[in-house]
């Protein structure tokens, strides 16, 4: 049995197939282009990863590697969160998706659709506004001193923001879908948006997540 090709060997064989058949550039889907797609805060620009793909799917290539999901485009970090399960308040237990990667991707794939149609910008771009209007800057943790359970704030490395944003995101999409008529597209295409409008929008529950998130921080200095 051979030996598995390399990420950089599987990329040069890409770029051989698309100057054979005289492609100019990836896009997402077939669809989005990755070009002119930027992230304004300078301490999340290397979290987030624009590394252009057609398929958002790397087979977990960075499984066994440490702090490697840091490479990993972020549709497809958006796809993964969306198939993870667990419980969340007020909602069922989720674990719907978990393991359907392409029914993952088909979700995104249409509130892609649906951004491009209400905006009529490139939904990549939508979709990376959000990350960074979600992103919390503080979080708190818990002690035991003297037998009292205290809270302290901390600061948050840039990973964890993005991993923070892409969680509150879903989780919103999650709950603007539970019993409602929207389907898990439709909702994850609206929290997006509204997420996307600015970071002090209420009306985004991925956004007012991380405005209660920075609250108990403050109130734990």
């Amino acid at each position: 049995m051979g030996e598995q090709p390399t990420a950089e060997e599987i990329e040069s064989e890409i770029e051989k197939i698309m100057q054979e058949f005289g492609a100019d550039e990836i896009k997402l889907f077939g669809r989005w282009s990755w070009k002119g797609v930027t992230v304004r805060d300078p301490g999340l620009v290397a979290y987030i990863s624009l590394k252009p793909v057609y398929i958002p799917h790397s087979f977990g290539r960075h499984e066994k590697t440490r702090f490697a999901k840091a490479k990993v485009n972020i549709v497809e970090r958006l796809i993964n969160r969306l198939m993870t399960p667990g419980r969340e308040r007020g909602l069922p237990k989720t674990g719907r998706f978990t393991g359907k990667k392409l029914h993952a991707m088909r979700i995104v794939e249409a509130a892609f659709e649906i951004i491009e149609k209400r905006t009529g910008e490139n939904p990549i771009q939508i979709f990376v506004r959000a990350v960074e209007n979600c992103a919390p800057r503080e979080d708190y943790t818990s002690f035991r001193v003297a037998g009292i359970i205290k809270k302290f704030a901390v600061d948050l490395s840039p990973q964890r923001r993005v991993d923070l944003a892409l969680k509150f995101l879903v989780m919103g999409a999650r709950q603007r879908a539970w019993r409602s008529p929207l389907s898990i597209a439709e909702a994850l295409a609206e929290e997006i948006m509204e997420a996307a409008k600015s970071p002090e929008n209420v009306n985004s529950i991925a956004i007012s997540k991380k405005i209660e998130l920075e609250r108990i921080a403050e109130a734990a200095r």
